[in-house]
């Protein structure tokens, strides 16, 4: 699945998207109703100034005194009284409501980082589940977009809309009642007005979703061009690259800034638009109040309510628009994370799958062939068998598929034809944890996780003891090294081990595979990045490491494998010769011998100069 490829389709099936939605909701359920519950006297509130200018306008400024019933008993407010009351219960109701304010926000940010928790770690727990050609399709910089940058807008901006979207819908009923309190004929008229003036937002949804793709993928390449000066660095200042990498990530700038702006010129029309037609309803409420007060239809301070209700309506009428557009964005961005949970590994264990325990005779493959891209083949009907405990070499030309072949061992990948058999079982129906961990793998460039060198180590065998970690150090040559430090296992090595040198990330990744203690070991070109010193005391931790191993060695340095079992020659991705060492350098004209004639000649003039 490439993510730069994602349609959002699911977007507008506005049902569908809360039934997906709702699992995340419903562990912070209480705490969301009691946010929205906050909400409506917080909206409702809002009418309270307009609806205190008509008593205000007619009986204190106007010097009238209010004279009612109740429950039989007559009473009368003097315009003194009121000119009391009404400041005061103004001053109350403004503490109300900033009160039930911070009430509301801290609930909606409290419920906001848990729904984001929530999502973050189960697209965590699906992102270390993928594949490796999941890997392989997505940048680093897309894959940290979409499943850092949606979870984190998504949910905060969902609860934050979902308190603006309750506050503003009763803030403006609350205002109505006000108007409708007033004249029932102007608040008619004013709402039939807001309504017209509110349409312009429903037509731009297509707008905010085609941008926040785009806003999407750019952000993603952005992240990548960050993570390559990071980790290229070395590279880029080496060759003089910053120049063409400043180019690389201008253009994304530029770009981020005309998707940015072309949702601005689409939308931002809507605004001008509901304030035009909004300003028509408030010219023709002032001209139809005016004629209401001549005739006296209604009083001056009734009209001053009214008209101040209508003006304070207009705020949660703009504010509805703005946030049903953020609530769309939201809804595109929550489509694309469901996306990345309905993307499922294709790699994974079958429904009845078989238990495996420990290899008893062999490994076998059966015409085994392989393509990356389709009719592009990388492996043609390769057809090996290797016995327990044997140790076989793989070599050949560069690319010619060696290390295609050891990922297809390991299901790093499926087999496109052909079958992988361990002792007669389909590697398919194999249970892939017993696979797994009946699989241990050292690579050329071993990734070390941030920590310490014990936690690296532990990797292998989370149960291990102490004298267990202590014996793999050992065997892995590694423990006069680790005495030697001021902190011994528990010394930080920073990210990818940026502390140790090359040979000492090699043998924590050895000591890490010893301690797993896997029947099966798979060595990626170990130590073909190392000097001839550390190569040679590596190489003495990885013979301790295959000792009664059954093992696949890749290696471009014959040297080091001449003493395997037996050797594999790889060619164009064809196994074109297999035999012991001996065997193969009898072959007149053959690979084996070609390629250990070169290596020999080469060692040789090296070793004159």
């Amino acid at each position: 699945m490439k993510l730069s490829e994602t349609e959002a389709k699911n977007s507008y099936r506005y049902m569908w998207l809360m039934k997906r939605i709702f699992p995340y909701l419903k562990p912070v359920i209480g705490r969301l109703i009691l946010g929205v519950l906050i909400a409506i006297p917080l909206g409702l509130l809002d009418g309270v100034t307009a609806f205190a200018l008509k008593p205000y306008l007619d009986y204190v400024v106007g010097q009238k005194d209010l004279h009612f019933s109740l429950f039989g008993n007559s009473y009368t407010l003097t315009s003194a009284m009121f000119a009391m009351i009404i400041p005061f219960g103004v001053v109350i109701f403004a503490a109300v409501q900033g009160l039930l304010r911070y009430l509301n926000t801290y609930m909606s940010e409290w419920t906001s980082k848990k729904i984001t928790n929530g999502i973050m770690v189960d697209l965590y727990r699906n992102l270390i589940n993928q594949d490796t050609s999941f890997f392989d399709e997505n940048s680093s910089g897309i894959i940290q977009s979409r499943y850092l940058n949606d979870p984190q807008q998504t949910s905060e901006r969902l609860v934050d809309n979902l308190r603006n979207i309750i506050t503003s819908f009763f803030g403006a009923l609350g205002l109505i009642a006000v108007m409708l309190y007033s004249s029932w004929l102007l608040a008619l008229v004013g709402v039939s007005v807001l309504c017209v003036a509110f349409l312009p937002v429903a037509m731009i949804r297509k707008v905010i979703k085609k941008t926040s793709n785009q806003d999407m993928v750019i952000s993603g390449n952005i992240r990548t061009y960050i993570n390559e000066a990071y980790l290229g660095n070395k590279i880029i200042t080496s060759y003089r690259l910053q120049n063409r990498q400043n180019k690389l990530y201008e253009k994304e700038i530029h770009d981020s800034f005309n998707v940015a702006m072309t949702l601005v010129k689409r939308s931002g029309w809507t605004s001008p638009i509901m304030y035009l037609i909004a300003s028509f309803g408030i010219a023709f409420v002032l001209w139809f109040g005016t004629n209401l007060i001549t005739t006296g239809a209604l009083t001056a301070g009734g009209f001053a309510s009214f008209v101040t209700s209508l003006l304070l309506l207009y705020k949660p009428v703009k504010t509805l628009g703005g946030t049903i557009t953020s609530i769309q964005k939201v809804f595109v961005a929550f489509c694309r994370i469901f996306e990345l949970f309905d993307c499922e590994p294709e790699i994974k264990s079958a429904d009845n799958a078989v238990a495996f325990n420990h290899l008893e005779h062999g490994i076998t493959l059966q015409n085994v062939s392989f393509e990356y891209i389709k009719d592009t083949p990388v492996l043609t009907n390769i057809n090996l068998e290797i016995n327990k405990n044997e140790t076989l070499a793989i070599v050949g030309n560069s690319g010619g598929g060696k290390s295609t072949l050891i990922n297809l061992i390991a299901r790093l990948y499926d087999v496109t034809s052909g079958a992988i058999k361990f002792d007669d079982m389909n590697i398919k129906d194999i249970s892939l944890e017993d696979l797994r961990d009946n699989i241990a793998v050292v690579f050329q460039d071993n990734f070390l996780f941030s920590g310490t060198i014990r936690d690296n180590i532990l990797m292998g065998s989370q149960t291990a003891t102490e004298e267990d970690v202590h014996n793999a150090l050992k065997l892995a040559f590694l423990d006069d090294t680790v005495n030697e430090m001021k902190d011994g296992l528990d010394t930080i090595i920073g990210e990818n081990g940026i502390a140790l040198s090359g040979g000492q990330r090699q043998r924590v990744a050895i000591a890490r595979a010893i301690l797993k203690n896997a029947p099966i070991i798979i060595l990626d070109e170990a130590t073909s990045a190392l000097d001839n010193q550390s190569e040679a005391i590596v190489q003495k931790a990885i013979d301790n490491l295959m000792k009664e191993k059954t093992v696949f060695v890749i290696a471009h340095r014959l040297s080091t494998i001449k003493n395997a079992d037996r050797i594999a020659v790889i060619n164009e991705g064809e196994l074109v010769e297999l035999g012991t060492h001996d065997e193969l350098l009898k072959i007149q004209g053959g690979v084996y011998s070609s390629l250990y004639e070169m290596q020999f000649k080469k060692q040789t003039a090296e070793a004159v100069l």
